[in-house]
């Protein structure tokens, strides 16, 4: 095996934030990589002291934003939206999870919105999931639509998504990006209003400076073109016996519609000071949000992204891909709002990063209909040489850590 090459277009040398725990492989995107050897990816910046661009933009929220100007300034956006004939005013997309619990109560609690609140359906809801969906609307007093998309089709291309480009959360992803502003379109609501900015965290992190989502996003000019699970609509319709109007859910409003229709995408997180943990405490006070009982697999925590019983295998897959497993993604996050220090951060992936998530596995087979066989010879041909290596013993093993405990640490 040659340890030089790369898979996803990742940078040859590995390298570890000098005050986090995120590494240089994390990608800017979370929905592209639709090949496993293609041109290279947009990562994580570092700079010259080998700190990565979302803690330095945690340094500039804690020093370099005047904050209660940029509250200022999102009371003048939403009086410009605000109405008073009982229609809706703002749409806000979300799970119910922490997040968008915090964003759908304070713009209708705090700042006198009238918001309706949209949830792309995970693919398998938990228990713990569940309960806090409909507490968000029955304890936060929301209004909510659940667009749940043909499970037929959804599993299939998830499955090809797993499949194919190792990323299991591919169709998930798409539609939960695009369902707020079609829901705007749909409803005549002319303001989106998501949480933070998942450039907070390495996804183009200059987007920060910006209040509203990159349009180009939903820059479809040819939907036949759109790939799902690594292949493109046209193919599915033309082999897999399926009509353009079966993925009606997945392709985006354009952006000239949205224009038309005067619907502007924003970030809450761009005009209140974002802090996860904090968004958990208000979710529990105000929306009767729950931590799970037990701890979530691969991590640490009981309360970030536990509705879904695939989400353990999305993290588990990047994993795979980049060297990064959950824990690793919050602690990077704890660390930066001083929740944690980064020795603990590093201890706390050391020791949670590569758990197996077992406790859905053969539920997430049977979604998917693959074999336990199959998803493992997934994994193991996506496994990067410059990341991974297999010991004597047969197991692998990644090359370098934060903990320097890899192989050629």
């Amino acid at each position: 095996m040659n340890q030089t090459e790369t898979f996803f277009g990742l940078p040859a040398e590995v390298k570890f934030c000098k005050k986090c725990v995120i590494s240089n492989q994390r990608p800017s995107s979370t929905v592209e990589f639709e090949n496993k050897k293609g041109e290279k990816k947009e990562v994580i910046d570092f700079d010259e002291y080998g700190v990565c661009s979302a803690c330095r933009y945690n340094e500039e929220k804690d020093q370099g934003i005047d904050w209660s100007q940029r509250e200022e300034t999102l009371m003048k956006l939403l009086d410009k939206f605000r109405r008073n004939d009982g229609r809706y005013d703002v749409i806000v997309p979300g799970s119910g999870g922490k997040d968008s619990a915090y964003t759908a109560h304070i713009l209708k609690h705090k700042y006198g919105m009238n918001p309706l609140t949209v949830t792309w359906a995970p693919h398998l809801y938990t228990d713990i999931g569940w309960k806090n969906f409909t507490n968000w609307m029955h304890e936060g007093a929301l209004d909510n639509i659940l667009y749940t998309p043909d499970g037929k089709l959804h599993r299939y291309l998830t499955k090809l998504a797993f499949h194919n480009l190792l990323h299991p959360f591919q169709p998930f992803i798409i539609g939960q990006r695009i369902i707020g502003p079609a829901m705007a379109a749909r409803f005549g609501v002319e303001l989106v209003m998501y949480g933070e900015n998942q450039a907070e965290y390495g996804n183009k992190v200059d987007e920060n400076n910006i209040p509203t989502m990159d349009t180009k996003f939903f820059s479809v000019d040819d939907p036949m073109k759109m790939k799902l699970g690594g292949i493109s609509m046209a193919d599915l319709i033309d082999q897999h016996g399926y009509k353009m109007n079966d993925f009606t859910p997945y392709i985006p409003t354009k952006p000239e519609v949205l224009k038309e229709k005067g619907i502007q995408v924003h970030y809450l997180g761009y005009y209140l000071k974002w802090d996860p943990q904090e968004c958990y405490y208000y979710a529990v006070e105000n929306t009767g949000f729950q931590a799970n009982t037990e701890r979530t697999e691969g991590s640490y925590s009981k309360y970030s992204s536990i509705d879904d019983k695939i989400d353990p295998f999305h993290y588990y897959t990047t994993l795979i891909k980049f060297g990064i497993g959950r824990a690793t993604y919050d602690a990077a996050q704890e660390v930066r709002n001083d929740k944690i220090t980064r020795e603990e951060g590093v201890l706390l992936a050391q020791k949670f990063d590569q758990e197996f998530p077992k406790r859905f596995f053969q539920e997430f087979l049977e979604y998917i209909d693959t074999t336990e066989e199959e998803f493992w010879e997934t994994i193991e041909k996506n496994r990067s040489p410059h990341l991974w290596a297999k010991e004597a013993n047969g197991e692998w093993k990644l090359r370098y850590t934060a903990a320097g405990d890899g192989l050629d640490d």
